[in-house]
């Protein structure tokens, strides 16, 4: 077999001879079977705790009747689920209705292929690179196939032949075309810095200059508030608002397919988790260190860095969870004018002053280490304060917030007060 088909095999070093072909495709399989167990038993026990750290915030039990402590609600739901009547809607496009649930679901998992989450594995056949497929343009693989999340929703909302549904689809076609530019955006400083749009390079890149989070702190807001956006999660749960839109592109969907999109919102995020966690917190690099990602690899450093991959995924899928209970959800007008008016002009503005700041550093001669993550360091507090304390204001998510000033709306209250009151109060 030839050396290109080897290296897109890739499960040990691409110099072995074709000898090894089976090692090869034994260790990709199982990296295969492991991600996707991964993602579906993720999808699962997110859904136990979501409704668990929903009741904490609330100040309540949750779940706790279906196993210890509630661990079997998941096998219960999925169970229930199973059982339960297929519907199919009188004038639906049947074909289109039964596939949409699986296109939702398919781009989250196979953009996770790409992600890694581990340092290198040696074996006696050479070594395991804890990554599905460890592509050249693993970055921008990921930008297209992310990209095609939305046409699982849009046909859901288009198959159903119901309003609501139709209505949802359109708004979460809107919304992600928005928002996946300032998150396209947001991601060219990452590449600027690590030189590089292998996934493996930029992790390894920020073990040696500092984790993209302080380097690139406003790039990492951008790509959070977007990543939020491309979810469907609260506050950016416009496609599906109850109040509005009864469940919105899935509102005829029952059993199974039903739950697939839920499967399809997790995976979701926990791409987006495991997205964040490699561009902006060091991937699996354990920190403050530099044996993990150096020569002779073994294999407790592989488990060492699996672990630290692990806990800063956990952190953010936390992180959404606690968002969401916490957070009312935004109006439409208000989605819209975040991701065209704020999040893309303030992406590429960033871009504009990362550039200059390295253009800068690198004729001062400062080298990438310590020192350079230390003056990207300061110039992002003073972005971030500057930035923020702007957005404090109320008056940037137009319409969000009127921009009457304060003596004219005194008026307006004193003349709202006064039409409450009888003609005697008023002494008229």
């Amino acid at each position: 077999m030839s050396l290109p088909a080897l290296t897109l095999l890739q499960a040990a070093n691409p110099q072995l001879p074709p000898v090894h072909f089976w090692p090869w495709l034994i260790f990709s399989l199982i990296k295969l079977l492991l991600v996707f167990t991964f993602y579906m038993v993720s999808a699962a026990l997110l859904t136990l705790a979501e409704r668990k750290i929903s009741a904490w915030i609330q100040d309540r039990h949750g779940p706790n009747r279906v196993g210890p402590g509630g661990l079997m609600q998941p096998l219960a739901d999925g169970l229930k689920n199973f059982v339960k009547e297929e519907t199919f809607p009188n004038f639906t496009n049947r074909a289109l209705f039964i596939i949409a649930p699986m296109l939702s679901f398919m781009p989250a998992l196979i953009t996770g292929a790409v992600i890694p989450f581990g340092a290198p594995w040696p074996t006696r056949w050479g070594r395991v690179d804890l990554v599905l497929a460890d592509l050249p343009v693993g970055f921008l693989y990921i930008l297209a196939i992310a990209s095609l999340g939305v046409y699982g929703i849009v046909l859901a909302g288009w198959s159903s032949n119901n309003k609501y549904a139709l209505l949802g689809g359109l708004r979460s076609s809107a919304q992600m075309i928005s928002y996946e530019i300032a998150m396209g955006m947001s991601t060219i400083p990452v590449v600027m810095l690590a030189g590089n749009v292998t996934l493996g390079a930029i992790v390894l890149s920020q073990a040696h200059q500092g984790w993209n989070i302080v380097t690139l702190t406003l790039a990492f807001f951008i790509f959070m508030v977007a990543a939020f956006a491309e979810t469907n999660r609260v506050p950016f749960d416009l496609p599906e608002a109850e109040a509005e839109l009864v469940a919105g592109y899935h509102s005829e969907y029952s059993a199974m397919k039903f739950s697939f999109f839920f499967i399809a919102e997790y995976a979701n995020m926990v791409t987006a988790s495991a997205l964040m966690t490699t561009l902006f917190l060091g991937g699996w690099d354990i920190p403050f260190t530099l044996w993990d990602n150096v020569a002779p690899f073994a294999w407790y450093k592989s488990v060492l860095t699996l672990l630290a991959f692990f806990i800063k995924l956990s952190f953010f899928l936390f992180l959404y969870m606690w968002i969401r209970w916490t957070l009312p959800r935004f109006r439409y007008d208000q989605l819209m004018s975040l991701g065209w008016k704020v999040l893309l002009p303030m992406s590429l503005a960033y871009i504009m002053v990362i550039a200059g700041a390295m253009l800068g550093l690198n004729a001062l001669g400062v080298p990438r280490d310590w020192r350079f993550a230390l003056s990207m360091l300061a110039l992002n507090v003073v972005i971030v304060v500057l930035v923020f304390w702007v957005l404090d204001r109320g008056r940037i998510v137009s319409p969000a917030s009127s921009r009457i000033g304060a003596r004219e709306l005194e008026r307006l209250r004193t003349m709202a007060h006064r039409s409450t009151l009888t003609p005697r109060e008023t002494g008229d």
